[in-house]
């Protein structure tokens, strides 16, 4: 990237000419043909992603959340509800498309508007989503938002250093390591090192590009599995 100095001779950063604050994520679906992604209510969703959470008997997809596995389904509603009464985190049900039901939550958060910021979180993946093409294509519809539909700038992804299948799984879908912030929160009464993500808008066009070869029917056989994979450029953080 070309170097910029003021007048001084000083660098800088590049200009950014006629920024201006982003709008915030609108509550509307993301459709893709695998999945959907709309907002989370509590009263059409919560039976369904109680249901399909349940097939991770042992709770294993909570281990890294906020919070633990719900024993009943009141409880867990009444969770839901309380999540989606504001608009940071905004939550997101992930729908399947063959069957109608969702089978997996994704919230937009800490969205910061006036820098071009926003991160995505809280992902909870039912065993019935794993591994699945609507996994992966979800994650790509709402960075379509974030870039196309919205203009921000940056996108962020975090976890809890120890989280193995979070950090895999951000470099899969094209985010940069940028490094790891020390003992950076308390939760569950333990300790959380997090490890940062990113993918900035110059970065999306070509990343966008490969999620849309990985996305064209032609990638999957009869049975819908992937003939070639997820192949995403990395930028190397410095």
């Amino acid at each position: 990237m070309t170097e910029h100095k003021n007048a001084f001779g000083q660098p800088i950063g590049f200009p950014v000419p006629g920024w201006t604050a982003r709008p915030r994520p609108p509550r509307t679906a993301m459709i893709g043909r695998f999945c959907r992604v709309e907002p989370l209510d509590p009263a059409r969703h919560a039976a369904d992603l109680f249901a399909a959470n349940s097939d991770d008997a042992k709770g294993r997809n909570w281990t890294y959340l906020f919070v633990d596995a719900f024993a009943d389904l009141v409880s867990y509603r009444a969770w839901l509800e309380k999540m989606v009464a504001g608009d940071d985190p905004l939550f997101h049900a992930i729908v399947d498309a063959a069957t109608g039901k969702p089978v997996g939550v994704a919230t937009f958060m800490r969205i910061d508007p006036a820098p071009g910021v926003i991160e995505v979180g809280n992902i909870n993946f039912s065993p019935r989503l794993q591994r699945k093409p609507a996994a992966t294509e979800s994650m790509y519809l709402m960075m379509r938002r974030v870039f196309d539909e919205l203009g921000y700038r940056r996108y962020e992804w975090k976890c809890d250093s120890l989280n193995t299948p979070s950090r895999v799984a951000a470099i899969r879908l094209g985010f940069t390591y940028e490094g790891q912030f020390a003992q950076a929160l308390v939760y569950k009464g333990r300790n959380r090192d997090t490890a940062w993500y990113s993918i900035t808008d110059l970065e999306w066009p070509d990343i966008k590009t490969a999620f849309e070869r990985w996305l064209d029917p032609a990638n999957f056989d009869a049975e819908g599995r992937q003939r070639t994979k997820l192949l995403t450029p990395a930028r190397v953080a410095k």
